[in-house]
């Protein structure tokens, strides 16, 4: 019975959640899962029941769990929080209790979509990316960091990037391997011509390739000449590998090619395991049945298949995705003329329709 807490978060989290589990609840009937669903309040819902982003109780039921399935966190309500006290913040406390290191966000342009992308088809057609980031390293958690009064009387804001060989390691291990069993191609992002931690990624990713994974073809960017590169020839890039800063703002970049933030999932990694969509909150449409799931549903099909083991379910759901997409099935922020317009429930709906009707016997 796989175990899984589900927290939803705050603003369009909920909807795009209750989503995704009426998705795996008709997956779990096609395929005698038994899903053991637990639900628990996180980021600012938590802030406003309990003070904090994130309880210990909630810390340790995650990491009780198979698999952590989040929504989103934030909005205007808890910007003005103190950083420590911050939604963001509970997200990553969480993501380093569970060591979640690596961050794998899949960046595809479906055909039916390709014309939602703000790039001309014939340059995102067929792209097919994954971004791999290293996520509990790096300057977000760097020490020593913070705000300092000096002696004139101004004052100084510093965080430290560092990374150890172990960090890089291991994230440049999780990248070669997903390589493997895709183009065989991957690119590495730093900024070795300035940053000397970056000089020490870029020797530290050549050796682990040239003593494990002769077979891989690595080629090294400049992260400020890849973001350029991906807008430029997303079609040559298959694995992505960079560290969290670079990793955070890449991945972002990746996901605008597909046309909206709202068709991307995510996973991350490591001892635990968290599955959340790329998109935010999004407080200004929340409540109004707006948001687009898809981003959330093909997250449960990464869970599926990265922490239960269940690739057979898991393809059922990217299948269904890319049926209703064909079928012109749109929500708001896909959207163009000629296609039906949905909200956040129904394109839910459609979905399971998809999965339901499908006519291949099920495997596991």
């Amino acid at each position: 019975m796989p175990k899984v807490l589900v927290l939803p978060g705050d603003g369009i989290g909920v909807e795009v959640t209750n989503v995704s589990i009426d998705i795996l609840n008709i997956i779990g009937e096609r395929h005698n899962i038994d899903f053991e669903f637990d639900t628990e309040l996180f980021g600012g819902a938590s802030i406003d029941e309990h003070g904090v982003p994130i309880t210990d109780e909630v810390i340790a039921k995650a990491k009780a769990s198979d698999a952590v399935l989040m929504g989103a966190v934030g909005g205007p309500k808890w910007e003005n929080l103190p950083h420590e006290n911050k939604p963001e913040s509970g997200l990553l406390a969480l993501r380093k209790e569970l060591d979640a290191f690596a961050n794998l966000r899949p960046a595809v342009v479906y055909p039916a979509l390709a014309d939602a992308s703000t790039l001309k088809r014939e340059v995102v057609e067929g792209v097919d990316i994954m971004v791999v980031r290293e996520l509990t390293g790096g300057i977000y958690f760097g020490q020593p960091r913070g705000i300092e009064k000096l002696e004139d009387g101004q004052e100084r804001g510093f965080n430290t990037l560092a990374y150890t060989t172990s960090e890089i390691e291991r994230i440049a291990r999780v990248a070669f391997d997903i390589a493997k069993k895709r183009k065989k191609r991957l690119t590495s992002i730093d900024k070795a011509n300035v940053l000397e931690v970056k000089q020490f990624w870029r020797t530290t990713v050549t050796r682990i390739q040239e003593t494990e994974y002769p077979d891989i073809e690595l080629e090294h960017l400049y992260v400020d000449n890849a973001v350029m590169q991906l807008i430029r020839r997303p079609k040559t890039f298959d694995v992505i590998l960079a560290g969290n800063m670079f990793g955070d703002i890449i991945s972002d970049e990746a996901a605008q090619l597909t046309g909206s933030l709202g068709m991307l999932p995510s996973a991350s990694i490591g001892e635990g395991a968290i599955y959340e969509p790329v998109h935010g909150s999004a407080p200004d449409i929340a409540g109004q049945n707006m948001a687009n799931p898809i981003a959330m549903v093909l997250t449960s099909a990464m869970m599926l298949k990265y922490s239960l083991n269940l690739d057979q379910a898991a393809r059922e759901i990217e299948e269904a995705v890319e049926r209703v997409l064909e079928k012109g099935f749109r929500t708001a922020d896909i959207y163009h003329e000629g296609m039906t317009k949905l909200g956040c429930k129904e394109m839910g709906e459609e979905m399971a329709r998809e999965i339901k009707n499908h006519k291949e016997a099920p495997l596991l």
